[in-house]
């Protein structure tokens, strides 16, 4: 036991210090593919490896939908001019208006988390909020085993047929003000699994989401910047707005 002390006292706070100050820490975040300039030809090459339809190529640039984004990385090994690439984790995006929690909520918001369908990858990423590097609890945010006592609704995978009742009882059951967060690529858009005959194309499908985390899986800094821009510490950073650029559709 005294050993275990020094040593503690030895290594001091090992606690991330974000949102304080930017997280450096190496392999902190897979990164995202962005908007990169590039000639037709390798454009073309490049969209066609994506397994997912994230890249769209339109004059001479391509787009990258980061809703649908899985961290393949086929856009930037084994090619001649590879996407450009960026490291951040600030990926929370907001869907529709977000009315901000009251002031003496921010302190103490309780998050109810439901798999309804996740591969493993994305809850395993959320229980890392807990430990003592991300530890989500310094910022006032706690899980809860009961929707009954929820202020957040933090949902991951693209909801299969036998978990849709589950998650609506879940939402239902929570009181208002409620706040939902998709939480990965399957969540927001059903991912690899979309269009399957046992999911859906993603939470928003069943219940109204207000927050996004894109990624497969996100990074906890990730995850927490979207709790934080859920209480209004923090705002929206990504730019996914490949609609609008090329005038697909940005499902």
């Amino acid at each position: 036991m005294d050993g275990w002390v020094i040593r503690g006292l030895k290594t001091g706070i090992v606690t991330t210090k974000y949102p304080d100050e930017t997280d450096t820490t190496p392999g902190i975040s897979p990164g995202f593919p962005s908007e990169t300039d590039c000639s037709k030809t390798n454009a073309d090459k490049i969209s066609e490896r994506c397994p997912t339809g994230a890249l769209k190529n339109s004059n001479e640039k391509m787009y990258v939908n980061h809703r649908r984004c899985i961290h393949c990385y086929r856009c930037l090994r084994n090619v001649q001019n590879p996407m450009d690439w960026k490291t951040d984790f600030e990926w929370a995006t907001v869907r529709g208006e977000l009315p901000n929690f009251p002031e003496k909520f921010k302190h103490s918001l309780h998050i109810r988390v439901v798999d309804s369908g996740d591969c493993g990858a994305c809850l395993n990423e959320v229980k890392l909020l807990n430990n003592p590097f991300y530890n989500m609890h310094r910022l006032g945010f706690f899980i809860t085993p009961t929707p009954r006592k929820a202020d957040i609704l933090l949902v991951v995978g693209p909801v299969t047929d036998h978990m849709k009742p589950a998650l609506l009882k879940a939402y239902e059951a929570m009181p208002t003000p409620k706040r939902v967060m998709a939480v990965g690529t399957c969540a927001l858009t059903g991912g690899i699994f979309e269009n399957s005959f046992v999911t859906e194309q993603g939470v928003n499908d069943i219940i109204p989401v207000n927050i996004e985390i894109p990624g497969c899986p996100p990074p906890p800094l990730a995850i927490l910047h979207g709790l934080l821009v859920l209480a209004g510490v923090k705002e929206q950073n990504i730019d996914n707005t490949l609609a609008e650029k090329t005038g697909g559709n940005n499902r």
